[in-house]
């Protein structure tokens, strides 16, 4: 289970990133809910995060769900705020994602 809790601390981590990047581009009221937005996941995801470490150790932990916040936001970066797709980004972003399976692989827990 406390893997379960960190893939989705780690999509709440992407969901806090995507949110700032859009109320920076926000005005108003608008703003305003995408700040309520980073907060929000902001806080689901250091909650997650902090259950998923009462079983995993810190460092495997905190490694996935930062790549997975970092994967995921890049993905929403090319998705919503047309960031480049390169050949280099795409290459270091697939060993990022095989470092998230290999940390998986030989954690116990």
């Amino acid at each position: 289970m406390s893997w379960i809790y960190l893939v989705i601390a780690g999509l709440f981590e992407t969901g806090f990133a995507t949110c700032l990047g859009k109320a920076q581009e926000s005005e108003g009221a608008t703003a305003i809910y995408w700040y309520v937005g980073f907060a929000l996941c902001l806080t689901v995801s250091m909650l997650l995060l902090w259950k998923a470490t009462q079983v995993l150790p810190i460092g495997t932990a905190y490694a996935v769900w930062t790549g997975i916040g970092a994967v995921g936001t890049v993905v929403m970066g090319i998705w919503l705020f047309a960031e480049p797709v390169a050949f280099w980004r795409m290459f270091f972003l697939a060993t990022l994602i095989a470092s998230i399976i290999g940390l998986k692989a030989v954690t116990k827990g």
